[in-house]
């Protein structure tokens, strides 16, 4: 089935205007579903609204928006109000500037989509910008009204496709100054950070997605073919315990279990667009 577009519209730079659509680069729609059921009957359990004071429930008409300040007091907001808050949409990606990729922070990065021409025409246009950002190595920044928000989105270039991610505002990001103000500075002996350097460059490879695993669910795959089949669910691998050592020893230990098997090199890879095969 082919992807359904989250979002379509044009991209602008300048007067130069070309039709583009967003599918989404990310899905969990594939992951194991689980829902409430009633153990006594097997029958799903749906939800209820009800009244936080009188424990009444609440039929969805009378169901309402509503900000609580910080004094406790409630405004209601009507659904016609909240809708018409909502910035309208002109369905235009108008590119405000263009970016060096290296001073992206990837802490501002949220969730990425493929951007790609919306029909045959503008498919010129398209590798003409796509052309364009990889040759400056730039990315552009642009704003349009995505689900009811206006969102920034960052336009990157790569291999022969394009990437716009949405940005997190910047009252969104925390500052690292919150996780590391207790944290003091540690001067490191030369022989640790040459130990460190070994086991780096003795473990160098290449990313590949396809070796890392959501080991919860597969866990959870195996726990219902196992039910189904009548079968005693098999008790999941248990870490092994590792005796508490110092830091010096544990480089040591881990720089003398960082050399490979003999006649085994690391194969290099060429880098495959996101979702694509290597050929």
């Amino acid at each position: 089935m082919a992807p359904r577009a989250s979002w379509k519209g044009a991209l602008r730079i300048g007067k130069l205007t070309c039709p583009v659509a967003l599918f989404a680069a990310v899905s969990t729609s594939e992951r194991i579903a689980l829902h409430l059921i009633n153990r006594e009957t097997g029958n799903r359990v749906h939800r209820h609204y009800v009244d936080s004071e009188t424990g009444d429930d609440v039929d969805r008409d009378d169901q309402v928006k509503g900000y609580e300040t910080k004094n406790g007091d409630i405004v209601l907001l009507d659904p016609e109000e909240v809708a018409a808050a909502v910035p309208d949409s002109d369905k235009m990606l108008a590119v405000s500037a263009f970016v060096r990729c290296e001073e992206i922070d990837d802490v501002y990065l949220d969730r990425p989509y493929y951007l790609s021409p919306a029909d045959p025409a503008a498919e010129e246009a398209f590798a003409l910008i796509r052309a364009g950002l990889d040759q400056q190595k730039v990315a552009a920044l642009a704003q349009t009204v995505l689900f009811r928000r206006v969102r920034t989105l960052l336009i990157r270039a790569y291999g022969d496709i394009l990437i716009a991610t949405t940005l997190n505002f910047d009252d969104e990001v925390r500052s690292s100054q919150d996780a590391f103000k207790d944290i003091p500075d540690h001067h490191m002996p030369q022989e640790m950070l040459d130990l460190a350097a070994h086991i780096i460059d003795t473990r160098k490879g290449h990313f590949d997605p396809s070796a890392f695993e959501d080991r919860y669910e597969a866990a959870l795959a195996a726990l219902v073919e196992a039910k189904l089949k009548g079968r005693k669910p098999a008790p999941p691998p248990r870490p092994a315990e590792g005796k508490i050592i110092n830091l010096m020893d544990a480089l040591r230990e881990s720089a003398g279990a960082a050399h490979p098997p003999a006649g085994k090199k690391t194969r290099s890879r060429s880098r495959p667009a996101p979702g694509r095969k290597a050929g």
